[in-house]
């Protein structure tokens, strides 16, 4: 008789996910628990020079995986040279970060009393959408809503990019240009400098998806079938 398979909990790390953009449709204040997200991967690149978050913890790419082998949404194409390529990946990690700080500045503006709180969440850097229904008031000051309502339009559009990669090409298509996995891979770079000739010589998200299904030992992460 055929053993089953016990998974593992990190295997449901894709609710997770899931939960976190549920939540932001009726309560934007929940956005303030994207941070996890956002730090974790940096403080274990940092301390354990691998990316291990990417490898093992990340419920977005285990959505995706979800949303695009097991509920086949995706093609299932191979990435474009041009997606995995350093100049793309780095460019868009510095579009990503100039995002990031313009959405700083506007929570500043709110702190400052120089601007009024903006019940919106904006998509795709572009599209001004209205998110009233989700702010109930604060017990706090006007611009930890003001930082909600942007953190989490940061966190949805990242979510719609790797969406609408997931369907043209590969599932876990967004991990090749994730902007966290490319800060997190230049850490390891940083600890590892004999590789920084190489930098694909540090296993990443991006060797996962190449034209090969790649398996990890312990050592450096989980198994991982990108199909």
């Amino acid at each position: 008789m055929a053993e089953i398979k016990k998974k593992n909990w990190r295997e449901y790390m894709w609710i997770v996910s899931a939960t976190y953009l549920t939540l932001g449709f009726f309560n934007i204040m929940f956005a303030w628990l994207g941070l996890f997200c956002f730090f974790i991967p940096l403080i274990m690149s940092i301390v354990q020079g691998k990316k291990g978050y990417c490898n093992k913890y990340c419920g977005r790419g285990q959505l995706f995986t979800v949303l695009g082998k097991k509920l086949k949404l995706s093609r299932n194409k191979d990435v474009p040279r041009w997606m995995k390529s350093r100049l793309f990946r780095y460019g868009f990690l510095a579009f990503f970060l100039t995002m990031f700080c313009l959405m700083i500045r506007n929570t500043y503006l709110v702190f400052a009393g120089a601007q009024s709180l903006r019940e919106a969440v904006t998509l795709l850097w572009t599209f001004q959408l209205p998110w009233h229904f989700a702010y109930h008031g604060t017990a706090f000051s006007p611009w930890t809503a003001q930082f909600a309502f942007g953190f989490y339009g940061v966190m949805l559009t990242s979510s719609v990019l790797g969406m609408i990669t997931m369907v043209i090409y590969k599932p876990r298509s967004w991990c090749v240009y994730c902007p966290m996995g490319t800060m997190t891979q230049l850490i390891c770079m940083a600890k590892h400098p004999q590789t920084a000739k190489n930098p694909d010589g540090i296993k990443s998200l991006e060797d996962i998806l190449g034209h090969k299904n790649v398996r990890f030992t312990e050592k450096t992460s989980t198994k991982v079938d990108i199909r």
